[in-house]
């Protein structure tokens, strides 16, 4: 299985976009302990390299940890060299997808119109990411499948743990959850237990989606 189809082989990108990462290897830990194993460290906090490298010095193949809110190649390139297994975008920068692709880094390329999600595909996207995808709904993305069916989308911005399953049923081969399973008052006083119940929740609800039930 080539590492780009491990986050699809999971269905769960768990998104820790908060202030403090102090708790990142923590966090990280029980996400995977609810069967949430890709984890991706924002870049809207300067200190997400440090993440990254220290949760995966803590956790190894047991977790696929990646960066997001990439937004140019030098960045996904620092990413890179802190340990980062894929690269989340919330645009589309064809720069950062050849450099990914030159080191072989699967990438999740952001796009919301029929347009931006195939002239991504066409760069090389390993996967797109529709956000917000709360716009649409689960709906849209069976009206972008019906055209372009060839497109590995995922759901970011709206997916909670009640519609995720949805997106899965309409075609999403994987969603993307932030603050509705890592938010920061959960992280901030170390209920770990909590977050591991959520993963475990949202991990039951996605096998069951592709299971077809």
């Amino acid at each position: 299985m080539g590492t780009a189809a491990r986050i699809e082989e999971y269905g769960v990108v768990a998104v820790v976009r908060l202030d403090d990462l102090a708790g990142a290897v923590p966090l990280t830990r029980a996400l995977i302990a609810g069967g949430v194993r890709a984890v991706e460290f924002t870049f809207t906090n300067p200190k997400a390299g440090q993440a990254i490298e220290a949760a995966k010095s803590a956790v190894g193949t047991e977790g696929f940890i990646g960066a997001g809110t990439v937004l140019d190649p030098e960045t996904a390139r620092a990413a890179i060299l802190a340990g980062a297994e894929y690269i989340v975008t919330p645009t589309f920068k064809r720069e950062t997808i050849e450099l990914c692709n030159r080191y072989g880094i699967p990438t999740v390329i952001g796009g919301l119109t029929a347009t931006e999600m195939l002239a991504a595909w066409e760069a090389g996207a390993s996967y797109i990411k529709v956000h917000p995808a709360s716009l649409g709904g689960p709906r849209y993305f069976k009206d972008i499948l019906g055209p372009l069916p060839q497109l590995k989308l995922i759901p970011s911005g709206g997916v909670s743990l009640e519609n995720a399953a949805d997106f899965i049923r309409a075609g999403a081969v994987a969603v993307a959850l932030g603050s509705n399973l890592v938010d920061q008052k959960t992280v901030s006083t170390g209920d770990w237990q909590t977050l591991t119940d959520r993963a475990r929740q949202l991990s039951q609800a996605i096998v069951g989606a592709k299971n077809g039930s």
